[in-house]
């Protein structure tokens, strides 16, 4: 079984979570478009996504996808449907109360949903990559003489780099709306924006602590967005949606880069990210926050080793950092809001990425953990963690602050 396209890891759309936004949004929409007839329907979130859904604003997610109905939600938070945390169903809701023709649908993480009763086929269930780990496809790299880039040019329709344009534009102006905005973001935190006050600090420092400086603001300006519901790209996730774009942004600006080599880089973050989402998982209810995070970090180091000229070992040196130096890391979101510890994480795995990407540039780009075995264990690691620490805001920082 072969991959889908990258233009699955890029989805353009509101924050503040893939999974618990966006999935849901998808799948009511998608129910209601095959029930035209109903006027109101009964939404039941299991797991992880009853467990922090308001704070994800998950109700408002399925109350805005059925505009011209009435959603009543029920939470489930400590049952679970058995193929994912994060399990809903939605049914017609009669006169009497009772509910038909009910289905089953499952938010599996960067805007992904499954439903049971219906198949979902989307031009994007397309196998379009025959190689499906990053051995294979570093070996055909080094055999053909070409780079990641190039595989995704060979094996995707052209219609990939309109994507990816389009991706670029929404990443750059999220960065840029977000550096102007100041005020506390939405939700019982009142939490204050932080990009615009660092974007100003960083301005008056000057080599590494500016470059770090305006690094973590292009990061928070992402993600504070994000948190109030804007519009950002998923990489791989929206509550990771920071990490990428902060990183391009700010090698584009400094080396002044065309967008058009900022397109290939993202298609390079791009395959790494398809490569995770084949053979493990991107969902923080999943697996934790290092498949979201961490994916987002190693994806971010594999494009900025591209940018800097990087050969296939040592940008897949520099995205099996951004993972390892992630392994273990939970999803534990104070509130169930995706801010802390969330909007912060982003900005620091944005400096990781970076680091990462500079330190594979300083080898020859032979190391004896790859990319793979540390996708392998990741997956293995989410399955270990306990589920209070994998988005149900039940343990960790959730718990005790």
């Amino acid at each position: 079984m072969g991959m889908k396209s990258i233009k699955d890891v890029y989805k353009i759309g509101k924050g503040p979570s893939s999974s618990h936004t966006m999935g849901p949004f998808k799948s009511v929409r998608h129910y209601v478009n095959h029930h035209t007839q109903a006027q109101k329907i009964m939404v039941t979130l299991y797991g992880s996504l009853a467990a922090t859904g308001k704070g994800h604003l998950t109700d408002w997610a399925c109350e805005d996808a059925f505009r011209d109905g009435t959603v009543v939600i029920v939470w489930m938070p400590k049952e679970t449907l058995p193929m994912h945390p994060n399990g809903m169903t939605i049914g017609v809701l009669e006169a009497d109360g009772s509910t038909s023709d009910v289905w089953t649908y499952y938010s599996v993480g960067g805007g992904d949903i499954v439903c049971v009763e219906h198949p979902i086929e989307t031009e994007g269930d397309k196998e379009v990559y025959e190689l499906t780990t990053m051995k294979d496809i570093m070996d055909w790299c080094n055999a053909n003489g070409k780079s990641y880039w190039e595989y995704v040019d060979e094996r995707e329709n052209p219609e990939v780099w309109e994507h990816l344009g389009k991706v670029w534009k929404v990443m750059r102006a999220a960065v840029e709306r977000g550096i102007d905005q100041e005020g506390a973001l939405p939700g019982p935190l009142n939490l204050r924006r932080k990009a615009s006050s660092y974007f100003i600090r960083a301005e008056g420092y000057s080599d590494v602590l500016r470059t770090r400086g305006l690094i973590f603001a292009y990061a928070l300006a992402v993600s504070e967005e994000n948190a109030s519901g804007g519009m950002i790209v998923t990489g791989p996730t929206c509550g990771s949606c920071g990490v990428l774009p902060s990183v391009l942004f700010h090698m584009q600006k400094f080396y002044n880069f065309s967008d058009q080599r900022i397109l290939r880089a993202l298609a390079t973050a791009g395959i790494f990210g398809t490569v995770v989402k084949h053979n493990a998982s991107v969902s923080g209810a999943e697996v934790g926050c290092q498949g979201e995070v961490g994916v987002a970090c190693a994806m971010a180091a594999a494009a900025a080793a591209q940018l800097m000229g990087g050969s296939p070992s040592q940008i897949e040196y520099a995205a099996e950092m951004g993972l390892e130096h992630h392994l273990g890391l939970t999803c534990d979101p104070v509130c169930g809001l995706v801010q802390i510890p969330c909007i912060e994480r982003n900005a620091y795995a944005a400096a990781r990425a970076l680091d990462a990407a500079i330190y594979s540039m300083y080898t020859d780009g032979r190391h004896r953990v790859s990319f793979d075995k540390v996708v392998k264990v990741m997956k293995e690691t989410g399955k270990d963690l306990p589920s209070v620490y994998k988005e149900t805001s039940e343990g960790g920082l959730a718990k005790h602050l």
